[in-house]
């Protein structure tokens, strides 16, 4: 089957030739091929946020074929893999390090699967520290022309995929453990959890960030959330995120990616107090 799309996302940012690199490559083996740009803006190396916007993306992206590298383990004996999705609706390329995982669990689950061992279908390469450009990009376009995957390399089993690393909601002793996913650039906090989720927890809620507890209230629209005020909507990955309006809530919280959040309800007593004391001589 032949495609007219190929989805790229990587790392490769746009100060230096990467990006630039990688589509003329598949232009000189695929030159009627659409290259769609997702995004090239993944913090270097972060292949968790690298999953995470595949994820994100997955179910409206064009069928075809999804190009991702995000990829500190080059040079390595990590794998380079080439995984079919939907028998043959769509092949995600990229490195087996848990980058493709969660964006294949999105669209059904893996149906066959590669190891892009064949020199073949790559550039000769100069150095180890771009299979971008010369495993990934040539294995891409080729399956875009229509080439088999078994050409690429050996058939490897899907369930022998290294896979996503996405955190687990946790409830203990009243508290609702979350994590925030993503800030985006607008600073809207994303959390690993859906509105279902808060159902039990109250409107409004207890947000403990660090040393910080904050009263978060569910708004449906950035618009609803008053001055002042963080509130909580469902964006639009169907997930709850703290907004402010016209602002950031990462900055209002100091809250950084990756970073644990505790839920409580608003009539919970505080887990902990301190008064300051401040001492001196008495007159």
């Amino acid at each position: 089957m032949r495609f007219s799309t190929i989805s790229f996302l990587s790392d490769f940012g746009h100060a230096d030739e990467f990006v630039g690199v990688v589509h003329s490559v598949i232009r000189s083996i695929s030159p009627e091929v659409t290259v769609v740009d997702i995004t090239h803006g993944i913090r270097p190396h972060d292949v968790r946020a690298g999953a995470l916007a595949l994820a994100r993306s997955a179910q409206y992206l064009c069928p075809g074929i999804v190009l991702g590298v995000v990829d500190p383990g080059v040079g390595t004996d990590r794998k380079a893999v080439a995984v079919e999705v939907g028998d043959g609706a769509s092949i995600l390329v990229g490195p087996d390090n848990g980058l493709l995982a969660s964006a294949v669990a999105m669209v059904g689950g893996a149906t066959r699967a590669v190891e892009l061992v064949n020199p073949d279908y790559q550039l000769g390469r100069l150095g180890s520290t771009f299979d971008g450009r010369d495993i990934f990009a040539p294995a891409a376009a080729h399956l875009a022309l229509g080439v088999d995957m078994g050409e690429l390399g050996p058939e490897i089993e899907p369930t022998s995929l290294i896979p996503g690393l996405l955190p687990v909601v946790a409830v203990e002793d009243d508290v609702l453990t979350v994590e925030a996913l993503w800030i985006d650039q607008f600073g809207n906090v994303q959390l690993n959890i859906g509105p279902d989720d808060l159902a039990e927890w109250g409107d409004p809620f207890s947000l403990i960030a660090g040393d910080r507890r904050e009263t978060i209230a569910r708004r449906p629209a950035y618009r609803d959330i008053t001055t002042g005020e963080v509130g909580a909507i469902v964006d639009s990955s169907g997930l709850v995120s703290l907004a402010v309006n016209g602002g950031s809530a990462a900055e209002h919280l100091s809250i950084s990616s990756g970073e644990e959040l505790r839920i409580e309800r608003t009539d919970a007593p505080p887990r902990s107090t301190s008064t300051p004391v401040t001492l001196g001589r008495g007159q």
